[in-house]
């Protein structure tokens, strides 16, 4: 009966993570999808929102997933989330690989759906499915930009960076011991991470900071006729830096978490005698 309880407690968390992060896709590649397809298509181009939009839409998208997942799963939504965790809060190992391919999934179907709602704007916009509509699902040195020289090195280290902002901001957030915000609010302030994050650091690679938000939507693109999909705007490989990217910065900004501020926090022991009464005095 325990093994069981266990084993349907984890399909509770994994169903909890497929669906927060693919609200989480719903709403970030939606966006893309209208100021991107639909805005080009516009008189004026463009009429269908822009950088700001499109961050504030991803950030929000972050909230309500997490609002969706937190109780069951912990709303990590993004594989490197769920790697730093597991090397520095105790974590479970062997939940990594899940937890990972339910995240993927997640983003996987919900591009589909972007996918689907969006195919006369993607088609009129882009009738052979290029580079110029790629953007809508998986991110791009300099976004797709070649007026910004942005090499796949450039791009990883943009996105190591990123990652490291976003998880040392998350450990802050959601640490108990430092000065989490009250009333149910650690979604909410997680997402305004994410739109400063995409406002302040979006331009070298498009901030993906999520392999699973990157490779999910990826896949589906490629096989709903993005032929190109692996590959950026000068030919080269480039599915690998926004995954290997944010699993190496997410580590690194969970260890300067640690570092600069979890070691010196207070620990959660027993107040000393007279500060507090007794069990048996209460």
């Amino acid at each position: 009966m325990a093994e069981r309880l266990k084993r349907s407690g984890l399909v509770g968390e994994l169903s909890a993570e497929f669906a927060g992060t693919m609200i989480l896709i719903l709403f970030g590649c939606g966006v893309v999808a209208q100021v991107v397809a639909g805005g080009a298509l516009t008189t004026p181009a463009g009429g269908l929102g822009n950088h700001d939009s499109i961050a504030w839409a991803w950030g929000l998208g972050v909230t309500l997933g997490v609002y969706v997942a937190a109780r069951l799963s912990g709303a990590h939504l993004n594989p490197a989330v769920t790697v730093a965790l597991a090397a520095f809060k105790g974590f479970p190992w062997s939940k990594v690989a899940p937890y990972a391919l339910a995240q993927t999934a997640g983003a996987f179907v919900a591009a589909l759906i972007v996918r689907w709602n969006y195919t006369e704007a993607l088609a009129k916009a882009d009738p052979t499915h290029t580079i110029k509509t790629q953007g809508v699902f998986s991110t791009l040195p300099a976004n797709g930009n070649p007026n910004l020289p942005v090499s796949d090195w450039g791009a990883l280290r943009d996105q190591i960076i990123g990652t490291a902002i976003l998880l040392l901001l998350i450990l802050a957030v959601t640490d108990l011991l430092n000065t989490p915000p009250g009333a149910n609010l650690a979604p909410f302030i997680v997402g305004l991470i994410v739109v400063a994050i995409g406002m302040a650091w979006g331009t070298n690679a498009g901030y993906a900071i999520n392999p699973a938000r990157d490779f999910g939507p990826r896949l589906a693109s490629f096989f709903t006729g993005y032929g190109g999909a692996w590959r950026d705007q000068y030919g080269h490989l480039y599915f690998w830096v926004p995954i290997v990217g944010p699993l190496i910065g997410g580590l690194l900004g969970a260890g300067l978490y640690k570092f600069f501020i979890g070691r010196f926090l207070p620990t959660a022991e027993p107040e000393p005698a007279g500060r507090v009464p007794a069990p048996d005095e209460s």
